[in-house]
């Protein structure tokens, strides 16, 4: 059950994309994309409600890494004792290698219980406009953990980007390894958008947008990109477009690019991850077969298509093979 918490600036008549889609725009339009200062939010009360943990969806985990993760020693320490006979599981010796649950099994170092690990925690949170996707905010505005915190007693953070005008799904977890992959362009992991935009693409405009363009010195490009809808009226259209790299505004600056600012954004999926049921505020545990998805999607490195081909690498001059190097011809 997703937990529902109570947030500002919730959507009205002609924002919400259920209703707007086929009815033109009768207030002042959304705040355009810029990178002037933001608004200070203030905090809203939210009601204590019980939230439910990823039971027994600990994966198993090497025991060197287990100790580690207590904060006992590093993981080389600890193999050293595992290979020393100072760690039992279950009363019995452990096997250098050996994988365990730590939620499951008994672990001793020198015949002491080792301190229990934190349980690994994975949330889908709806991001709502308005708050920022950090763990601390130096201009004291909302934080998505504002939202959790009452919530979840272990320390979560967010997984990747949103920004402060943007909405929308959010991974949240404290299962560091995991987070990286999701976040890591080398995997791949498409995330889609709904996009509503200022009028529509034209042909060229469409071909341009797929195109992409360039962000921080490295080009982008969409993986794939389709008009959803039409806003009656015709001064704007709702688009879906997927990414797999995920930097700092990239869908916003790729339409920027063709000359349709974004008006509205609002992440839809993050790899196998879609909820249509989430409203802004809400969040709720990953199942067991969502999690199990999103780590088969992040379990091979693959290069990103908005990275391009492969540059082969030139050889360097000097030495050719079955010839004289640079310094032998100089002395001769």
């Amino acid at each position: 059950m997703p937990v529902s918490v109570p947030v500002p600036e919730r959507f009205d008549g002609d924002n919400d994309p259920d209703s707007d889609s086929d009815r033109p725009q009768s207030r002042k339009a959304v705040e355009p994309y810029s990178r002037t200062a933001l608004p200070t939010l203030q905090s809203t009360s939210r009601r204590e409600a019980e939230f439910p943990r990823n039971e027994g969806m600990m994966p198993e985990e090497r025991i060197q890494k287990i100790i580690a993760r207590s904060g006992l020693c590093s993981r080389r320490d600890a193999d050293q004792m595992i290979a020393e006979g100072r760690v039992t599981i279950d009363g019995r010796m452990a096997k250098p290698g050996e994988k365990a649950d730590p939620g499951a099994v008994h672990i001793k170092v020198d015949g002491r219980s080792l301190k229990a690990p934190e349980i690994f925690r994975y949330l889908l949170l709806y991001k709502p406009r308005g708050v920022m996707t950090t763990c601390d905010d130096p201009e004291q505005r909302k934080t998505v953990l504002d939202i959790v915190r009452p919530l979840v007693r272990e320390r979560v953070y967010p997984v990747g980007r949103l920004d402060y005008h943007s909405e929308g799904l959010l991974i949240l977890t404290n299962d560091g390894d995991l987070a990286a992959r999701v976040a890591h362009p080398r995997y791949g992991v498409v995330r889609e958008y709904l996009v509503r935009i200022r009028d529509d693409l034209t042909t060229p405009e469409y071909h341009k947008l797929m195109r992409g363009t360039e962000i921080d010195g490295r080009h982008v490009k969409p993986r794939r990109a389709q008009r959803d809808s039409r806003v009656r009226g015709g001064k704007s259209t709702w688009w879906r477009i997927e990414i797999t790299e995920g930097r700092t505004h990239e869908v916003r600056e790729l339409f920027f690019n063709t000359g349709h600012p974004v008006q509205r954004l609002r992440r839809t999926a993050i790899g196998p991850l879609r909820d249509d049921t989430l409203k802004p505020g809400d969040f709720r545990t990953i199942t067991e077969g969502e999690l199990k998805a999103l780590r088969k999607a992040t379990t091979n490195p693959t290069r990103s298509p908005a990275s391009g081909p492969r540059k082969r690498a030139r050889r360097r001059p000097g030495k050719v093979k079955g010839g004289p190097t640079r310094a032998q011809k100089r002395t001769r």
